[in-house]
């Protein structure tokens, strides 16, 4: 296998510093790391840190780059950027919306391209991981899997054409899910809990249901199911959500509105 010897994360915001502190929790020698961002305060203990690109080219020691700065920053910053993407050099990039022919456009010299999507769950190895590549080979691809499946469950994708739908459900995923969750809190708040035990109980809750569910040998479904016994409280409640499948069409719509961002995005919108 073709082991990702250094990787250059350029732009180390949010998303950057979650995967970064999920490989360094799996145990990944922070050697194998290096950022160039010019307003971070400090990189973790053993991880290089670049101010501007000359700096990491006089260094030239990376053998991947990962992008992590807003989609939006692409034209401005890539001219400046090509002596870090050229010959032998595989770009991995976050900038949603952005397909693998606009990134081989703006980094035409790179050996390869991949895009990536992840969530912030990464941080604790718990982060669905979509890859989506173009230009490996067997062993890279192997490389590729290893590297970004210590961030949760690394799955590639085939189809590019369901990149913004996948990025919808298991990208943007967590942020409806703390919605619901907050929600949940604020309903309980409005029917007389006070916040901090209606937050705490909607926050454990979710925690148990979702363990549970994630190893289940059941669906999802089936085990709303099982919850809910004929003719008991959590059916009454279930038959508010299931009537009209009233979850399943605001859901479908969340998905709908999200994805179609994607494309957007894409589109330089």
């Amino acid at each position: 296998m073709s082991e990702i010897n250094q990787l250059l994360i350029i732009g180390c915001g949010n998303m950057g510093g979650a995967m970064l502190a999920g490989w360094l929790a799996a145990g990944v020698d922070p050697s194998r790391f290096a950022i160039l961002d010019p307003g971070m305060e400090a990189a973790p203990e053993g991880v290089t840190l670049y101010r501007d690109p000359a700096e990491a080219e006089a260094a030239g020691a990376h053998d991947a780059v990962m992008l992590g700065f807003k989609p939006q920053q692409l034209g401005n910053l890539a001219p400046g950027l090509q002596k870090l993407t050229g010959e032998g050099v595989t770009i991995y990039s976050l900038l949603a919306g952005l397909t693998l022919a606009q990134l081989k456009k703006a980094f035409p010299g790179a050996a390869a391209h991949v895009r990536v999507m992840p969530n912030l769950a990464s941080r604790i190895n718990k982060s669905p991981i979509i890859l989506l590549e173009d230009g490996l080979d067997g062993s890279e691809r192997d490389a590729a899997f290893a590297l970004f499946d210590l961030l949760g469950t690394a799955v590639w994708l085939e189809e590019e054409g369901k990149f913004d739908l996948v990025t919808a459900l298991a990208g943007s995923g967590p942020g409806f899910v703390y919605r619901f969750i907050d929600a949940l809190a604020e309903a309980a708040r409005n029917l007389g809990l006070e916040d901090e035990q209606a937050t705490s109980l909607a926050l454990a809750m979710v925690d148990g249901a979702s363990s549970l569910a994630a190893g289940s040998d059941i669906s999802p479904g089936e085990l709303a199911d099982r919850v809910a016994s004929p003719g008991g409280m959590t059916r009454e409640g279930m038959n508010v959500l299931d009537a009209d499948k009233a979850l399943v069409k605001l859901l479908t719509d969340t998905l709908i509105a999200t994805r179609d961002r994607g494309a957007e995005l894409s589109a330089g919108g």
